[in-house]
């Protein structure tokens, strides 16, 4: 097996206490092992890019199975780095963040980089605190998906709140100055309304959540799109918001949405399109609850696709996001913020699709 060949500029002489082994090994026994050079996994543990593919995964394989460990606190003294990266999400409990957080973390592994699940709750006090982990150094970088942290973020100036190396997923505004990888909300939204019409519903109620958010907003205007398009009103009586995405916030809405009976003058809405599935879930039990049958009754439409939703009576149809896709977009694009802190790094929209099930 061949070395891997030094990049220009390498020194061939780089010692063995580069990185030490906390249970008994060498960064220079992997490197015998793999056939690289000790330079090459040293690079590999650092994160740097000029390592093929196929090496990084045989040097990061014989790592993971002889049990070598760097010695975090004498390359932070060498290098001033962390090697952490902070995950803000709002809501542990939400398993559309699941996904997400199993792809930062996949990246962050592959590039020697540990990552650190914070419980922001939307809470600024502890947003501040995660934040402060970077001003402070203690963190190298950090990764948001919850959207009050972001509309904080937001109401700080663009300067300062570029000049942390964070990146904003999910959740973002272009205006901000700072990385993010999201989907287009607008047109998801639309395409689900625009299902949903199709299917020959022409009273639609939406269930969403606060307007304050950005994501909130796009998708409340998409559904309105889809309506005027089709030359269908757009009644004030027929949208809910809720204050949260949990399951019973859905049954809730539906509940006032539903609350005129049937045989009454005013009309109730024959489908329902929720901003999130766990609103969306709360839905159908909500209205299986109360006597309405779905999709007989009253369509139900999600967005998010998550796991649940192929496994609830019946499934849910919804709009997919990329959820693992979204995390490991994030990571990567962090990464490169670190490696290049004076570049600009372009924010990035990932497609969504509509997958159709039985609730619509």
């Amino acid at each position: 097996m061949s070395a891997e060949p030094q990049c220009e500029g390498e020194s061939a002489g780089v010692s063995p206490s580069v990185a030490d082994a906390a249970r008994g090994d060498s960064i220079a026994a992997v490197a015998r092992r793999v056939g690289v050079s000790v330079a090459t996994v040293s690079r590999v543990l650092n994160g740097h890019a000029n390592v093929r593919p196929a090496t990084r995964e045989r040097v990061l394989a014989e790592i993971e199975t002889s049990g070598y460990r760097v010695n975090e606190l004498a390359r932070n003294l060498r290098t001033a780095e962390s090697r952490l990266l902070l995950t803000m999400v709002p809501d542990f409990g939400n398993p559309f963040y699941a996904e997400i957080v199993r792809g930062i973390d996949s990246v962050a592994r592959a590039h020697g980089y540990f990552m650190l699940l914070c419980d922001t709750g939307a809470d600024a006090g502890r947003e501040r605190g995660y934040f402060d982990l970077l001003r402070r150094h203690r963190a190298d970088g950090a990764i948001c998906l919850d959207p009050a942290t972001v509309q904080h973020a937001n109401q700080t100036s663009a300067d300062e709140a570029a000049a942390l190396p964070w990146v904003a997923c999910c959740e973002f505004d272009p205006a901000m100055g700072v990385p993010y990888v999201g989907i287009d909300n607008f047109a998801a939204a639309r395409d689900a309304v625009r299902h949903l019409i199709a299917r020959g519903r022409r009273r639609i109620g939406l269930i969403n959540s606060d307007d304050h958010y950005l994501y909130a907003q796009q998708r409340r205007d998409g559904y309105l799109a889809a309506l005027a398009e089709a030359g269908i009103e757009a009644r004030d009586g027929w949208r809910v918001n809720v204050n949260s995405l949990d399951y019973d916030a859905g049954a809730q809405g539906a509940a006032a949405l539903m609350q005129r009976r049937r045989g009454a003058n005013a009309p109730v809405p024959d489908a329902i399109f929720a901003v999130s599935d766990t609103l969306a879930v709360g839905v159908v039990n909500g209205l299986r609850a109360t006597g309405w049958a779905v999709p007989d009754d009253v369509a139900v439409v999600g967005f998010d696709d998550i796991a649940l939703a192929a496994q609830i009576d019946p499934p849910l149809t919804t709009i997919a996001q990329p959820m693992r896709e979204l995390g490991e977009t994030a990571a990567r694009l962090l990464l490169r913020r670190l490696a290049e802190p004076q570049a600009s790094v372009a924010g990035v929209l990932l497609p969504h699709r509509l997958v159709v099930r039985q609730s619509g």
